[in-house]
C-alpha cells in the first residue's frame, strides 16, 4: 500500500480511472451486442448508430484507442452490410 500522501492519491485516482473505464468498456460491450440481437430493417439501423456513437465516445475519452475504434465500427459495418 502507499506510504507517502502523493501515492496513496495516485492509487485512488488510479482506482477511480479503472471503474471509470470498466464501465466505458461495458457499455461498448453492450451497444455492440444490441445491434447483433436487433430485428428488423429499422432497428438495426438504429442500433448500428447507437453503437457506432458509443464506440467513438469511448475512443475520444481514451479508453480504447481511435484506431481500435475506426475498426470496430467497420467490422460492425460489415457484418450489417452481410446480412
Amino acid at each position: 500500500m502507499a506510504n507517502h500522501k502523493q501515492a496513496l492519491k495516485r492509487h485512488l485516482q488510479s482506482e477511480k480511472a479503472r471503474a471509470r473505464n470498466m464501465r466505458y468498456k461495458s457499455t461498448l460491450r453492450t451497444a455492440v451486442k444490441k445491434v447483433a440481437t436487433a430485428k428488423g430493417k429499422k432497428a438495426t439501423a438504429a442500433a448500428t448508430r447507437a453503437a457506432e456513437s458509443t464506440i467513438m465516445h469511448v475512443a475520444s475519452k481514451g479508453v480504447i484507442p481511435k484506431k481500435r475504434a475506426s475498426r470496430k465500427v467497420s467490422r460492425l459495418a460489415k457484418r450489417i452490410a452481410a446480412k
